[in-house]
């Protein structure tokens, strides 16, 4: 499961990359394979990253990943039919703890980053649709590791892609986490989610 972890925050890792504005002209499956790989070598080269600083990690996640992520999509469909029974403070709160959680679960995965390459796929469906899927494989040491974005595309000024599921070797992470949050929100409602939570984070917080 720990190998899991890492690499699901290895993805989370490469898509912090997304700072450079989306060229509207540029074919998803090219624009991730580059920004992924000028991702690897800032990550390689940042100590305070590959140490797992906390704090530079959130810095980071907010100021360059949080602008190109659903996140509230994400979260929305890791909750499942609860999120719409949920008020929004109880929304904003569970957002905020799920964020940390993905963050504290998966800081110790920039510590294994380090001569990897990003093989994008053949994109499957026309680079004009709306929401689609670009499939890569991150080589390195060891087998390959199967990486794909859930991509949906933005209208309006800020026209762009956004991310708003990842699936590492088979697993969606929306899916892994909406059979835990079910059980959690079965047994003691939306704030017993909230509170599960933020206990594993000040649990993690501690070990950290």
């Amino acid at each position: 499961m720990t190998n899991l972890f890492i690499r699901f925050f290895l993805a989370i890792s490469l898509a912090m990359g997304l700072s450079a504005a989306w060229a509207n002209d540029e074919a998803p499956d090219a624009f991730v394979k580059r920004i992924t790989n000028e991702t690897l070598d800032a990550v390689r080269t940042d100590k305070s990253l590959k140490a797992g600083d906390i704090n530079k990690i959130m810095q980071l996640v907010d100021t360059k990943l949080m602008q190109h992520v659903n996140f509230r999509r994400m979260t929305a469909l890791a909750t499942g039919p609860g999120w719409r029974k949920a008020t929004p403070e109880q929304q904003d709160r569970l957002q905020a703890e799920f964020k940390l959680l993905l963050i504290r679960t998966y800081s110790g995965a920039l510590t294994q980053i380090t001569d990897q390459t990003i093989e994008v796929k053949p994109l499957r469906g026309a680079s004009d649709d709306k929401n689609l899927v670009v499939q890569t494989e991150v080589k390195g040491k060891g087998d390959p590791i199967q990486l794909d974005y859930r991509l949906e595309k933005t209208p309006g000024d800020g026209a762009g892609w956004k991310i708003f599921d990842l699936n590492v070797m088979g697993i969606w992470l929306v899916e892994n986490y909406r059979s835990q949050f079910s059980k959690e929100i079965n047994a003691g409602g939306m704030d017993g989610l909230i509170k599960s939570l933020s206990e594993r984070n000040k649990s993690n917080a501690k070990k950290a």
